[in-house]
């Protein structure tokens, strides 16, 4: 039972990897405009870029690890 729940967790395909990194894409940018509303000016643009940034680099993290899986 835990392990079907589980399973359901699990990023198993490229085309689930780019939908979680879509998600995470738009909860990024909806809070780099959050950071724009709270901090005009530099620091808020600078916070803003920084948010997809992070995204990027979770993005790659995720298909590279899909890569391992399968060449294993």
């Amino acid at each position: 039972m835990w392990r079907k729940f589980a399973s359901l967790f699990v990023i198993k395909t490229k085309f689930e990897a780019f939908l979680v990194i879509y998600g995470l894409g738009l909860g990024s940018v909806e809070r780099g405009v959050h950071y724009l509303q709270q901090y005009p000016g530099y620091g808020g643009w600078l916070l803003f870029a920084v948010c997809p940034i992070a995204v990027f680099m979770a993005g790659a993290r995720i298909l590279d690890s899909l890569d391992r899986q399968h060449d294993d």
